[in-house]
């Protein structure tokens, strides 16, 4: 056993990470710079000091762990939680204030999101609560200091900050009204008896987490979300999570782009559907002669007129697959895309949406070539960068991965550079 096996392992063991799924170079150079900090000359002595020292444990931990978070991110996950939230009142007749669940927290902001979504939407401070827990002491220190600067403002719409801040030279300071309604706390999802004496919640946020683990710990850690979820609850996962939680018997709510699932209590013999997102702009190609006639298509019901016939054409199938995917109608949703692709140019959504219906049904080869197709178009889709990256790292394909995953990352910082 190498060195560098023991570290993969103690990690593997104490928070659940798949070394393959961050790659070595992140684990190494985070125990180089651990070795330096305790002042251990060779990898066995930074060992030794480990296995001693507790407060080294952790200090690795959080120096594997590098939070990249933000407020709001995947709005419309807040969107749908504000109306699930009011539905959910109305069907326990306010007995009670609602449970709700981020974690891993990670600095706060996702919590945070939770109340400040829920008090716009007009929900009183008694009839919710908020728990964040993450592993990291740092990242739920940072947390409750409740002060941050502008990179966790991400995004056009920061209209919350003017609601909920005030400015502190630089930085910006959330307001006592919010914090009142979130509780942080330190926690391991890999903890089965976690929060073993809590009544279980109404809205659970795990996003981003079941992709670094391994399967068996991806069960696992299922099994302690299912237990801490009502049963009529919701669970809000990330983008590229979608066909894990349709494998472990979890159903998609039908509201694009949510990302939010819920039990499916009698199996079915559809395939379990999946989150398919809202349709992108239609990006036209630039053209230096005039398009050609609008021709006809088949399936049309009246006559179109030349200027808009087209597009409004397109628009409507691509709203269309969303509708059928979304009601799980895979068989539907899939020959909708044959038909926009027999009747529109090509672009990466369409095959994007075809690699999540394979996906879901089980067809790994098939997926990864509509994902391929879907990036050779449009060579920074961020969702079909992360669902590939998942797909690959599935098929023992870590490196392919890892590649993925940097240009997902390398493409949402400069996204959101561009949007400041």
């Amino acid at each position: 056993m190498s060195s560098d096996q023991r570290f993969f392992d103690f990690l593997k063991e104490r928070i659940g990470l798949d070394v393959t799924s961050v790659g070595p170079a992140i684990i190494e150079r985070a125990v180089r710079q651990r070795s330096l900090a305790s002042n251990s000359l060779t990898a066995d002595e930074y060992w030794h000091t480990l296995q001693r020292s507790q407060d080294e444990q952790q200090a690795l931990i959080e120096a594997v762990i590098v939070p990249e978070t933000w407020f709001f991110r995947y709005p419309e996950s807040f969107a749908t939680l504000a109306k699930l939230a009011t539905k959910r009142l109305a069907e326990i007749n306010n007995m009670r204030a609602l449970r709700i669940l981020s974690l891993p927290c990670s600095t706060g902001e996702e919590p945070y999101s939770i109340a400040m979504a829920l008090l716009d939407a007009g929900l009183k401070p008694h009839q919710f609560k908020v728990d964040g827990m993450d592993v990291s002491p740092l990242s739920v220190e940072k947390a409750r200091r409740s002060l941050y600067g502008k990179n966790s403002f991400r995004g056009q719409d920061i209209a919350y900050r003017e609601r909920h801040f005030s400015a502190e030279g630089e930085a910006f300071r959330l307001s006592g009204r919010v914090l009142e309604q979130v509780r942080l706390q330190v926690g391991n999802l890999l903890d089965p008896a976690l929060l073993a004496s809590e009544p279980p919640y109404d809205f659970v946020f795990c996003r981003n987490l079941l992709i670094y683990f391994d399967q068996p710990t991806q069960q696992q850690v299922f099994e302690v979300l299912k237990r801490l979820t009502h049963a009529e609850g919701v669970l809000f996962i990330g983008p590229a999570e979608g066909g894990l939680l349709g494998r472990f018997g979890m159903r998609s709510i039908g509201i694009a782009q949510s990302f939010a699932f819920s039990r499916q209590s009698v199996p079915e013999p559809e395939p379990v559907p999946v989150f398919v997102p809202a349709p992108l702009p239609m990006r036209q190609p630039a053209r230096s002669a005039p398009p050609p006639p609008v021709r006809l298509r088949p399936f049309a019901t009246v006559t179109p007129s030349p200027d808009t016939a087209k597009a409004s054409d397109a628009v409507a199938l691509l709203a269309n697959i969303a509708v059928l995917a979304n009601e799980g109608k895979s068989v539907e949703a899939r020959a909708a895309c044959e038909q926009y692709l027999r009747s529109h140019e090509p672009v990466a959504q369409v095959f994007y949406w075809l690699g999540l219906l394979s996906d879901v049904s089980s067809n790994a080869f098939e997926a990864q070539g509509f994902y391929r197709k879907a990036l050779y178009l449009e060579p920074q889709h961020p969702d079909a960068l992360m669902h590939l990256a998942a797909l690959l790292r599935s098929r023992g394909d870590a490196a392919g991965a890892r590649r993925l995953q940097d240009r997902a990352a390398r493409s949402e910082r400069a996204d959101s550079e561009r949007k400041r």
